[in-house]
């Protein structure tokens, strides 16, 4: 199954701000201590996924933000230490690492994990994240230190030292990537729907991703990008983010779907809320928007974007709902969709045995 960039690929989340039945309480039912993290993993591996999206946060962004966290670098380094097969999807935030340090941290993780590690850059941020921890930038300088750091770790990792690299933001003199990644190295994954997220993407990205939307908003995102690359001159594959809860009956996954946030914290729907009041992410704020009873589209519920910071959208219904709904979207030339449902461990299982068979039969079937 082709279409584009190459296969079809379904991957997994790990869930580090904690897990459970349901979303937005103070604290979760399932920490995000490592054995359970582990589990998920092991279950994602188990039942065939191709990667698992790990993301970045400084304060937790599902439960109440003093909420335990699990640290994005080093639970991915010892979430792969423990695998075989399956890649880890890094999210990373240019400037909090030195450059070169970094790059040779990547580069080792790349040795440990024999290949299977990728970068989601991160430009841009959760309203108010950054200055928790004494980083204080505009965004068009988050986007032009993004591209630079881009630029100079693929510099590193494909060239033998001494490397030099000259940016506003970035400068290397007689700099060392040893050993640099064998083989392909780690692919930089870029979200973001502004026009200075899709340039960025354009000129930097092997993937861009877009959170779910309603298909006439995606399938105009995706057109967007599209010009973009070709104005660049290249072709990144095209990734989306989304939610499911998938039940027998359509009744009980929209159960499901309200029952996650039924019990949430009055005080953590405030966090959020003051999250996204007047975010400059395009994408963010396209997730938070008013719709009656959250549904944006048919089978399409924002109601988690009361409780969860970023990706807040879920496709909700059977499965034969929800596979018609995923196979619509990669007409569209989706080439991975990065999927979660909570909790994520039976979910995974849920979507791996009633879901994704369904759907690589449709597939196959052309649509």
């Amino acid at each position: 199954m082709t279409n584009g960039y190459g296969n079809t690929e379904f991957s997994w989340f790990i869930p580090i701000d904690g897990d459970g039945a349901r979303a937005g309480t103070a604290r979760a039912e399932r920490p995000p201590d490592f054995d359970y993290l582990r589990k998920v993993v092991q279950t994602a591996e188990d039942e065939g996924f191709y990667s698992l999206l790990i993301p970045t946060r400084f304060a937790n962004g599902l439960f109440a933000e003093d909420a335990p966290l699990a640290e994005t670098w080093t639970t991915a380094t010892a979430l792969a230490a423990v695998t075989e097969r399956i890649r880890f999807l890094i999210a990373v935030r240019p400037g909090f690492i030195a450059l070169g340090l970094f790059a040779q941290m990547a580069a080792a993780l790349h040795q440990i994990s024999k290949g299977r590690i990728d970068i989601n850059i991160v430009p841009g941020g959760i309203q108010n994240d950054f200055e928790r921890v004494g980083e204080v930038s505009d965004q068009s300088t988050r986007y032009e230190r993004a591209e630079e750091f881009i630029a100079a770790c693929r510099k590193l990792w494909t060239q033998p030292g001494p490397v030099e690299f000259q940016g506003e933001h970035y400068k290397l003199k007689n700099a060392y990537c040893s050993p640099m990644p064998e083989g392909t190295p780690p692919k930089f994954y870029l979200g973001g729907a502004s026009p200075r997220a899709l340039g960025l993407s354009a000129r930097q990205a092997d993937f861009h991703l877009n959170w779910i939307e309603p298909l006439e908003d995606t399938s105009a995102r995706m057109d967007a990008a599209r010009e973009e690359f070709k104005r660049a001159g290249r072709t990144p594959g095209l990734g989306i983010r989304t939610h499911l809860v998938v039940r027998d009956k359509e009744e009980d996954a929209w159960k499901a779907a309200n029952e996650l946030i039924d019990h949430a914290d009055p005080a953590v729907k405030a966090q959020r809320r003051a999250s996204i009041v007047g975010t400059p992410m395009v994408g963010q704020a396209a997730q938070a928007q008013a719709a009656p009873n959250h549904i944006v589209a048919p089978n399409l519920w924002n109601g988690l974007s009361e409780v969860r910071v970023n990706c807040g959208t879920a496709i909700v219904g059977t499965p034969e709902q929800v596979t018609d709904i995923l196979l619509s979207y990669w007409k569209l030339g989706i080439d991975e969709f990065i999927l979660s449902g909570f909790p994520h461990v039976e979910e995974c299982q849920r979507v791996a045995s009633d879901v994704l068979p369904l759907l690589r039969e449709k597939m196959a079937a052309g649509g």
